[in-house]
């Protein structure tokens, strides 16, 4: 197979030639960009020796934009309303905006190095979302190297974006009594109560139905959730989300109590109700609005003078409660829908110290009587 690098302008090209075409016609390929002659040859061989093995792809014209939009058409029936829109959004905002106009085919390593160097630097996303902005690209590209419009998937020569650690903040047991006190008053409060003694997402509270709620047997079960667009998901994000709760006793009486009131709303309503059979509604039936319940929740943690946590400490809340007790953490895992005790582990680590200490001094009184 023949093949020439040369020097085109401030860079350097390849050509080689591919044979010839159906109609006997010459075909060539000529590569731009490279910064060395080096870097041209070297990209050269690769095409040489695939060539010679059968394996070569002639590299497809299409453009990344168009190939993105083809890939989120098919996973629309891979993967949840609620992935999808994420997809979308990171797709349309924070990928085809920088390199849509690329060619598929001409893609390389360092343009999504530099890429995610871009959003790193700016702030453009958290660190969670950069990760995410790679794992689409890689996933996307793996589509098409299959498909055979790539020869390899550049995305795979990419470190993944690092991940910071956020830091957990939680309240104490007393902490956890005065909000609960402060909060009895407010319209949300059994959506504050689930939350601390259940782990429950704020999704899956919003979006819980009385049909998955036992009060006689005393468990609820996460079998859908409320989106951020105030649509109701009739499925969790994993498998593991699918997952029941048993309920302390103090709960299942505040559900009771609860419900004679969702039942008097109701009445009140009338023909004005939308019963969507949620746990907790507006008084006409109406999903909560997630940023109302905010606004709220900041004005009690204020009103009842404890340290500013976020909406989703609470569920962090209820894990290390249950930690601090030694409740095995398989039982913890399971309460807040985690896959495996990996990574309910990974997140509340900065526990263990106190809590080995604590199992040590136990172990101690146990087996010698100390004190």
């Amino acid at each position: 197979m023949a093949g020439t690098v040369k020097k085109d302008g401030a860079t350097w090209c390849y050509i080689v030639d591919l044979g010839k075409d159906a109609n006997g016609k010459r075909r060539q390929k000529k590569k731009r960009g490279f910064k060395t002659k080096k870097e041209a040859q070297i990209a050269l061989a690769e095409v040489v020796h695939e060539l010679s093995k059968g394996t070569y792809v002639i590299p497809s014209k299409i453009k990344f934009k168009d190939y993105l939009l083809q890939w989120l058409e098919d996973k629309q029936t891979k993967v949840n309303a609620a992935t999808l829109d994420t997809y979308i959004w990171l797709t349309k905002n924070h990928i085809i905006s920088a390199l849509g106009e690329v060619e598929l085919s001409n893609l390389t390593p360092m343009m999504l190095q530099q890429h995610y160097n871009h959003l790193t630097k700016n702030k453009v996303l958290c660190d969670e979302n950069i990760r995410k902005v790679h794992i689409l690209i890689k996933d996307a590209l793996k589509k098409a190297e299959r498909w055979g419009l790539v020869t390899k998937n550049v995305a795979t020569h990419v470190d993944a974006p690092k991940v910071y650690k956020k830091e957990v903040h939680v309240w104490d047991t007393n902490q956890v009594r005065k909000f609960l006190e402060v909060a009895k008053e407010s319209p949300y409060y059994m959506i504050f109560l689930l939350t601390i003694t259940t782990g429950m997402r704020k999704g899956e509270i919003l979006g819980l139905a009385w049909r998955y709620v036992n009060l006689e047997e005393g468990y609820l079960s996460i079998a859908q959730t409320l989106d951020k667009f105030g649509i109701i998901v009739p499925r969790p994000k994993t498998r593991a989300g699918f997952r029941s709760i048993d309920l302390p006793d103090e709960v299942i009486d505040a559900l009771f109590k609860h419900k004679s009131k969702i039942e008097e709303q109701k009445r009140k309503a009338g023909s004005l109700y939308h019963d969507l059979d949620l746990v907790n509604c507006t008084p006409v039936g109406k999903p909560i609005d997630r940023s109302n319940l905010s606004r709220t929740f900041k004005s009690l943690i204020k009103k009842a003078g404890l340290p500013n946590i976020r909406f989703h400490d609470l569920r962090h809340t209820h894990a290390t409660l249950l930690l601090k007790q030694s409740v095995h953490p398989k039982i913890v895992a399971e309460r807040l829908g985690h896959a495996d005790t990996r990574m309910t582990l990974d997140t509340y680590s900065h526990l263990l110290p106190s809590m080995q200490k604590e199992t040590a001094k136990a172990f101690g009184k146990m087996l010698f009587g100390t004190t």
